[in-house]
């Protein structure tokens, strides 16, 4: 999941998602995302847990979108997390106008990394 300019290739929510600084991923980071039918996003990384969770943020006039991906170790695998909040004054305006595309889009990122994952540990 860390491997972020890889999500094209398993989620076509994902158009094109591209690290604009070097070294390692971690908290100041920052990166850009092409998704469709939703203008270019730089994102960055606000929060960073090693192999577990990191949550990163893009902010747009009267809107702050903090995107989560959190992962759980279980008996026998992991539980991924994945979510989507907003908040500021156009908040309700960005749910209305795009919280199904974004329910949409979070449904096929995590349906895309279970198979990129249960493919990966069948090799």
């Amino acid at each position: 999941m860390i491997d972020v300019e890889r999500w094209p290739e398993w989620t076509a929510s994902m158009r094109r998602v591209e690290r604009l600084d070097g070294g390692p991923l971690g908290v100041g980071s920052h990166v850009r995302v092409e998704q469709p039918k939703l203008a270019p996003a730089t994102f960055e990384i606000t929060s960073w847990v090693p192999e577990r969770a990191f949550d990163w943020n893009t902010t747009s006039p009267g809107v702050t979108a903090i995107a989560r991906h959190a992962i759980e170790p279980m008996a026998g695998g992991v539980r991924v997390t994945l979510s989507v909040e907003f908040s500021g004054w156009l908040a309700g305006v960005v749910v209305w106008w795009f919280g199904e595309l974004t329910s949409r889009y979070v449904a096929m990122e995590a349906d895309g990394l279970k198979r990129r994952c249960e493919a990966l540990t069948s090799d």
